[in-house]
């Protein structure tokens, strides 16, 4: 028996239809809507199978087999769970009385080995010229905010960027569901830990933030803040965590910002709104934008430059900027990847840690 098959239970019956899905590396997402419905993400596309469970009661049993093996629990008393399996693929399950039409179950695949920056020049997600600058940005300890929506590749890209991160360094990772995987020999993965049946016994990410600060890190990497923890991690990149990077779900890399003000909010400190600006201002040097184009194709849309505060805004510069023109008759998408001509204000800083680059590649036009 598979280790995909021994998740679903002990005869060929349970483990399928996940278990054939799952042995297909091409499939990105496995969405379950209901007994009769699964839907797949193949190469950035969603797909309808022909497969199905054979009842509900078929599709519940799976279900609950995935919880009870990450030592969760899923029924009407606590209908939701987030799980990851062995392999790292995330789950996310929802029962009645939730979710109308029966159990809904999402799995979020990762492959067994992780993009590597290579592979995403490859699929054009960026150019060598933003490679470089965001190498550089790494190395120089650049604070560095990832932000997208859902399944724009922000986890990817993090992973991505980590390579650029000097291996003698201590990293310390902090995720709800542990996805990252990242390929340095110095690595502390911390997860949170919903609360039980009772309410009790429950690990948030600010709780890891906060204990994380005490385990003497070089660089925090923060799998994507939500809440109050954002308070924490920006003051631990403004007190000598520089080069920590996290990810935030936002569709502009001012509505990235716009989210960090609120989620301060949530910490429950009454800051006033410009000391709230500065914190943030003072802390991420670099937002990188992603975006799923229609095409499926996901890449870097904007990567902006936080320059400090005027007024009540936090002033940013875009630096690098997709630009597309239109789409070819197979749908993709057609554009390039511009310099927006503006020198970096980081430049000095980077020259300072030994990572000069070519004024070239921020002369306006294409970025190459």
């Amino acid at each position: 028996m598979s280790g995909e098959e021994a998740w679903f239970g002990e005869n060929g019956e349970d483990a399928e239809p996940l278990a054939s899905l799952l042995a297909d590396p091409d499939i990105s997402d496995i969405l379950v809507n209901g007994h009769k419905t699964i839907y797949i993400e193949r190469h950035g596309r969603l797909e309808l199978t022909g497969l199905r469970f054979h009842n509900v009661q078929h599709l519940y049993r799976v279900i609950q087999r995935i919880a009870a093996a990450m030592g969760r629990h899923i029924d009407e008393r606590s209908p939701m769970v987030d799980a990851r399996l062995r392999d790292g693929s995330r789950v996310n399950a929802v029962v009645p009385p939730l979710s109308v039409d029966g159990p809904a179950l999402s799995i979020r695949r990762f492959g067994r080995d992780p993009l590597r920056i290579e592979d995403l020049l490859q699929a054009g997600a960026l150019t060598d010229g933003m490679r470089q600058f965001l190498d550089a940005g790494v190395r120089a300890r650049l604070n560095v905010l990832v932000s997208g929506g859902t399944g724009t590749g922000k986890t990817t890209l993090l992973n991505a960027l980590s390579s650029f991160i000097p291996s003698h360094e201590r990293i310390l990772t902090i995720e709800d569901a542990a996805e990252l995987r990242l390929q340095k020999p110095h690595v502390v993965r911390m997860e949170t830990r919903p609360p039980d049946l009772d309410g009790q016994g429950e690990v948030t990410a600010r709780d890891l933030v906060r204990n994380s600060l005490r385990m003497r890190p070089d660089r925090i990497l923060v799998g994507e803040v939500r809440s109050g923890e954002v308070f924490d991690m920006l003051q631990a990149m403004n007190t000598g965590h520089e080069g920590s990077m996290a990810t935030v779900h936002a569709n502009t890399p001012r509505d990235a910002l716009n989210r960090l003000v609120a989620m301060v909010g949530l910490s429950g400190l009454t800051l006033s709104e410009a000391l709230t600006l500065q914190l943030i201002a003072r802390a991420i040097n670099l937002v990188v934008q992603l975006q799923r184009g229609s095409d499926g194709v996901r890449r870097i849309a904007v990567i902006s430059e936080i320059t400090g505060i005027e007024g009540a805004m936090i002033q940013m510069q875009d630096l690098f900027v997709w630009k597309q023109q239109g789409v070819d008759k197979q749908g993709r998408a057609i554009g390039q990847f511009s310099a927006s001509g503006v020198r970096p204000r980081c430049l000095e800083r980077l020259e300072r840690s030994g990572m000069a680059l070519d004024a070239a590649l921020f002369r306006p036009g294409p970025s190459r």
